[in-house]
């Protein structure tokens, strides 16, 4: 009975010790996040704009479901080795389902595409976008292999079935607000900030649009040659957006900044023959956004954002137009 008494305390005090750490522990957790938080709570609660047209919604956690639709495409015209040719070459439209997690303006994702796991499409993209009211970017990293179309040089036609080009293209896009006081670039697309009357703002901003598609040796015919195209463009410009508030409801967007290509790294290699791709002046980067956001409540709210990239090059009397574009539909509950 003495030695039960004993190893009865032991397990008491054992437990007791136990309940003391995890007490400790669960303290300084509680501690250190309400630190946490009260430093995000201050920078969110920053005024550095005009509140009569900007503000911050009241809610500590915004959650999204996002429906993502992106693709590219590629045309060109002009001589090519004496022969008049025509190319038009897009991806596979790449369809994704997203979660977005939004706590005192500070945002997390998550991203599903139906497709890769039916084993379908293998196609890749990354995005990322930062959005505040003085300081924006956009970015994009997409790789694929589901890049088709036809070919027409001299008359005949020439069809590329999916799996013959590997293409990997980056786009990146970043601005700078001059009116962010009154316009709010992250009210349309990020939903972090309220936009209260409407307003319109100069941007100033640069671009870069790069990348490479190459033949895969495996999957070519003999009467294709290996090529390899590399572009690399870099712009800066400026351009106007223009933030529409109707009623309490609606915000409607509508942004352009065109930028003119000052530097660029072009090169072909066909059957190993390397040439640089001269450029004429004047050569364009188009990047345009457009944002539609309903506001049911101060709670709930649901829109449509549209990114695209668009560049118009001229090289060797060849006509390049290359096109990056990115649709989402969300819906939104604050909490």
């Amino acid at each position: 009975m003495v030695v039960f008494l004993v190893l009865l305390s032991s397990m008491v005090s054992a437990q007791t010790r136990r309940e003391v750490l995890k007490a400790k522990v669960d303290s300084t957790l509680h501690v250190r996040y309400n630190k946490v938080d009260s430093a995000l709570l201050v920078r969110y609660n920053k005024v550095n704009y005009d509140t009569l047209f900007i503000g911050r919604p009241q809610a500590r956690l915004t959650l999204k479901l996002r429906a993502n639709i992106a693709g590219t495409s590629i045309h060109a015209r002009g001589e090519v080795r004496g022969a008049y040719t025509k190319a038009d070459l897009r991806t596979d439209v790449k369809a994704t389902m997203s979660i977005g997690v939004n706590y005192r303006g500070i945002t997390a994702g998550l991203a599903i595409n139906p497709s890769r796991l039916r084993g379908k499409n293998n196609d890749y993209e990354f995005n990322l976008n930062a959005y505040s009211n003085r300081y924006s970017i956009d970015a994009s990293y997409q790789m694929s292999k589901t890049m088709a179309g036809k070919i027409v040089r001299d008359g005949v036609r020439q069809k590329i079935e999916r799996g013959l080009i590997d293409t990997k293209i980056v786009n990146i896009t970043g601005y700078y607000t001059f009116n962010y006081r009154r316009f709010s670039y992250p009210a349309a697309f990020s939903q972090s900030y309220i936009q209260k009357r409407s307003a319109g703002s100069w941007l100033v901003g640069f671009a870069y649009q790069g990348g490479r598609l190459k033949t895969i040796d495996e999957n070519k015919p003999e009467d294709i040659p290996d090529a390899r195209f590399y572009v690399g463009h870099f712009g800066i410009g400026g351009g106007y957006g223009y933030n529409l508030v109707l009623g309490t409801k609606w915000l409607l967007h509508a942004s352009t900044l065109p930028t003119l290509v000052l530097l660029n790294g072009n090169n072909q290699t066909i059957n190993d023959e390397r040439k640089d791709m001269e450029t004429n002046f004047p050569d364009i980067i188009l990047n345009e956004r457009v944002a539609i956001v309903r506001n049911f409540s101060t709670k709930y709210f649901m829109g449509l954002t549209v990114v695209m990239s668009n560049s118009i090059f001229n090289s060797n009397h060849v006509d390049i137009n290359q096109n990056k574009w990115f649709t989402r539909a969300f819906f939104g509950v604050r909490l």
